[in-house]
């Protein structure tokens, strides 16, 4: 932008004007986020009234969280998108009017006149219109069955046309036009749809502005991986309708589309995504004379003020110095600037902050500061383990000593601590910053105690370091606290944890409140549930909690159901709270298909059951293993398959081994007395009988059993969270091993127990960890966290300390009495079988396959599902 646009509030007499007037009237044009920040802080610092706020939104939905877009496909509910406070209740000086385009500005008489024919009146003009979806000149782009992935419509009309496609009316395969931020967002709602999902970039790589070429290679492998199929370096030559007579799918009609690709790749496919990147939705400007960047855009200075005094512009729209930003944060900022403007101050737009972080599908990636190595004479620290599938760059300045960016691919844990050293003196060696290190801090141990009082934490809002700890002397003291006082995480929330680990390191006593919706820890949560008659999260958070929760407190919540009832985890609110697991009964599986392991207690299983799973692995191609727990597990399964495959498993007697759920997985044995010269007691029959009582049982992590016949120990029984082993007189229990990262061995509760003695144990041990321990908290680490340790554990179960026993035992009995197979649920239920019914109704996709290799003699799946044109 040249000189002669840049201009100081002095030389704006009308808008000066405006400060003298008892009221004036600010029109904003646009309500997303931006547009609603805006709002929000002009009110905020208002405090004399001198601005009345007129928002003419064009969208029916009010300001809602578009950078979450992609979680309405979990829920389909608007309203959880919903920004806090967007329809300025109680507020009589903004007037919000939805569905409400503007169709011209007459900036000579100062008003914007309405699609519907009003005119208002305005002295200063906000232009928040944001950006439209940009869909390249490919024939064929206005078919119906193309779309772009913009809105909450542009959603419902994908998953529309994704149902129809999984029903039968078209090919179950989803192709999105675009590999960036937005891209990748868009195919990740067409992967949970269970479409085969395609993405073309024209770029060498994914997220080709913010990864270099390793890490955008990695994120390449990582989604193929996943079963998403990735196409870099081609064009989308064409998009036709689908030839008629084509047998691709055993239905009326085919009303599928053929993408072909610059490559000569042809992919016939229902529904097509465009997210091929944003234009500045700039018409209302240019019809209004206002000068346009080169690259499109309202043109602005630093005040984002237009060569118009009255008129500014902010978010994705504006133009600042010629240079749109496309990302949420320089948005808010822009806000933020205007609203200072007009109350008299001199904001400008300070250097943007362009730091992304995307996490879809269980795939992290971040971008910060100057990550491509930009800047003359940097150096590249680079730490590329391809066995892990984690990538991880930093960029710094050529004397080695300050930070200037960096990429993280795979693992983006550091991600919080090293953003907001960007442009700081790094504290030592850059390698340990992020050298793996079995850690889940982040930032190979380094804390946010080590950043300088400047360091910006949260981007979005421009929140830095010194800003919290000085919100922190002033009182705040938790994360709620800190992000009303500071508006540090209230955005994309990605340094929220920092919040936490600033607030410990400045000394303050952490409450155990659950998350920020719920001050009760999950122990506290779970006495509630079974004290009161609540029964959805609906009504738990509307009691007992604020907001409308997140992705920790709901799964919780939905644990804690569970565990108190045997309602089906699918009835209703219910299933809207599952992780992906628990969402279709299966494990998701690295290449997207998922896996079905039905149960074998204590790994007995008939000659008839082995016949049944051996037909089902062939007539479906799946591969199968023996698991560590004594089952056979099946992978390789489509989504559209699993209920029928489920369907031939419960006819044949079997039912779900819960081996996607945070639940009782398996109860291992040896043969015991049964067939084994050393054996001292039945351990087959025991396991059997411990498995059938404790099968489906909800806990907050996961638990495995063991049962061993002898103190030889074939079972494994003391690596297990409950563990049993034979003896002369009985049965020793041992309680509290894991696996994993950190294994712990088991530890003896109790010795020389007789077969009642030992349930009732095992049921008192179960429910007291169920009660009291934190979400995602393996029984080895809650023994060590508890006061008292194994002698307090043994009190409250051998002895019944707390007077609790009875109660524990009820409620094991009440599980047992209640309990039915999950799978054959969803088969007899009508309304929860509607949620698969995509997939039970699909019939058999010849041409779509998941391809297997040989290595070493053995059957390997080549890692994604792959459709032949």
């Amino acid at each position: 932008m040249g000189a002669s646009h840049k201009r100081t509030l002095r030389q704006y007499p009308l808008l000066n004007l405006c400060f003298m007037r008892a009221t004036s009237n600010v029109v904003v044009v646009g309500h997303g986020m931006v547009g609603h920040r805006f709002v929000e802080a002009l009110r905020s610092r208002d405090a004399d009234g001198t601005w009345r706020v007129t928002v003419l939104a064009e969208e029916t939905d009010a300001a809602y969280d578009r950078v979450g877009l992609t979680g309405y496909t979990e829920h389909w509910d608007r309203g959880l998108l919903a920004l806090p406070g967007n329809d300025y209740a109680g507020d009589d000086r903004v007037e919000l009017r939805l569905g409400c385009a503007v169709a011209e500005i007459d900036r000579t008489t100062k008003t914007v006149l309405t699609a519907g024919g009003d005119r208002i009146d305005y002295d200063a003009l906000v232009l928040a219109t944001g950006s439209y979806a940009f869909v390249p000149p490919v024939p064929g782009r206005d078919l119906p069955e193309c779309h772009v992935y913009r809105t909450l419509d542009d959603l419902d009309a994908i998953r529309a046309d994704a149902m129809r496609a999984m029903d039968g009316g078209r090919a179950p395969v989803g192709v999105v036009i675009g590999g960036g931020l937005l891209g990748l967002e868009a195919a990740n709602a067409l992967r949970q749809f269970g479409l085969q999902t395609h993405v073309v970039e024209m770029a060498p790589r994914l997220m080709a502005q913010q990864l270099d070429e390793a890490g955008g290679a990695l994120l390449g492998r990582m989604m193929t991986e996943l079963g998403i199929a990735v196409h870099v370096g081609v064009g989308t030559e064409s998009i036709q309708p689908a030839q008629r007579n084509r047998p691709l799918r055993r239905s009326a009609e085919d009303n599928s589309v053929r993408v072909t690709l610059s490559d000569g790749t042809i992919i016939d496919a229902g529904v097509v995504v465009f997210a091929a990147g944003v234009r500045p939705r700039d018409e209302l400007a240019r019809t209004a004379g206002l000068a346009i960047a080169d690259r499109g855009g309202v043109l602005t200075d630093l005040s984002c003020a237009t060569a118009d005094p009255n008129v500014f512009a902010i978010g994705e729209v504006a133009a600042i110095e010629g240079r749109c930003y496309g990302l949420v944060g320089p948005g808010y900022t822009s806000a933020e600037v205007v609203a200072d403007r007009l109350l008299g101050g001199g904001a400008e737009f300070p250097e943007a902050d362009m730091s992304t972080k995307l996490k879809l599908l269980g795939v992290d990636v971040a971008s910060f500061g100057d990550a491509m190595g930009a800047t003359p004479q940097c150096l590249e620290v680079v730490v590329n383990d391809a066995v892990n599938q984690t990538y991880a760059k930093l960029v710094l300045s050529d004397d080695a000593k300050t930070l200037l960016g960096g990429v993280l691919v795979g693992d983006a844990s550091s991600y919080g601590i090293l953003r907001p050293m960007v442009g700081e003196e790094l504290p030592g060696d850059p390698m340990a910053l992020i050298a793996p290190t079995g850690s889940d801090s982040g930032g190979g141990g380094l804390g946010v105690g080590a950043l300088p009082p400047a360091a910006q934490i949260c981007s979005c809002n421009n929140v830095t370091k010194g800003d919290l700890t000085q919100a922190i002397a002033g009182g705040c003291c938790d994360v709620p606290e800190l992000k009303k006082c500071t508006l540090a995480g209230t955005s994309c929330g990605s340094c929220v944890p920092l919040l936490k680990q600033l607030l410990e390191a400045e000394g303050v006593e952490q409450s155990k409140a659950l998350c920020e919706h719920f001050s009760q820890s999950r122990a506290e949560l779970f006495s509630i549930v079974s004290a009161t008659s609540v029964r959805t999260f609906t009504e738990l958070i509307e009691r007992f909690g604020t907001g409308k929760g997140c992705d920790i407190c709901k799964p919780v919540v939905a644990s804690i159901l569970a565990s108190t009832s045997s309602e089906h985890i699918l009835d209703g609110e219910q299933a809207s709270l599952q992780d992906s697991n628990d969402h279709f009964l299966a494990n998701i599986q690295k290449n997207g298909s998922y896996s079905v392991v039905p149960r074998s207690p204590g790994g007995e299983i008939t000659p008839e059951q082995l016949i049944l799973i051996g037909e089902i692995a062939r007539d479906f191609d799946l591969y199968t293993k023996i698991t560590g727990g004594q089952r056979i597990d099946m992978f390789g399964a489509r989504v559209d398959q699993l209920p029928e495959i489920w369907r031939r498993l419960v006819d044949g007697g079997m039912e779900s081994g819960h081996a996607y759920g945070k639940a009782l997985r398996t109860v291992k044995s040896c043969v015991g007395s049964t067939w084994c010269r050393y054996g001292q007691q039945d351990s087959v029959q025991m396991a059997i009988d411990i498995e059938h009582r404790y099968r489906g049982l909800r806990a907050p992590h996961k638990i495995k059993m063991a049962v061993s016949g002898c103190a030889r120990e074939c079972a494994e029984a003391q690596s297990k969270d409950v563990g049993v082993i034979a003896t002369e007189q009985g049965w020793n229990l041992y309680v509290c091993g894991n696996g994993g990262m950190s294994p712990r061995h088991a530890q003896l509760l109790a010795g020389d127990l007789d077969d009642e003695t030992l349930v009732r144990y095992i049921d008192r041990f179960l429910m007291f960890y169920i009660r009291t321990a934190d979400r995602l908290q393996r029984t080895a680490p809650w023994l060590e966290a508890m006061d008292g340790g194994l002698d307090y554990l043994r009190e409250v179960v051998c002895n019944d300390s707390l007077g609790l026993a009875a109660e524990f035992e009820e409620a094991i009995e009440r599980h047992v009495a209640g309990y039915a197979c999950e799978w054959k649920g969803v088969l007899d239920d009508p309304n929860k079988l509607s949620r698969f019914v995509s997939f039970v109704n699909a019939p058999d996709v010849a041409d779509a396959t998941i391809e297997f290799t040989e290595q070493s003699g053995r059957k390997v799946p080549i890692g994604m599902p792959k459709v032949r044109g």
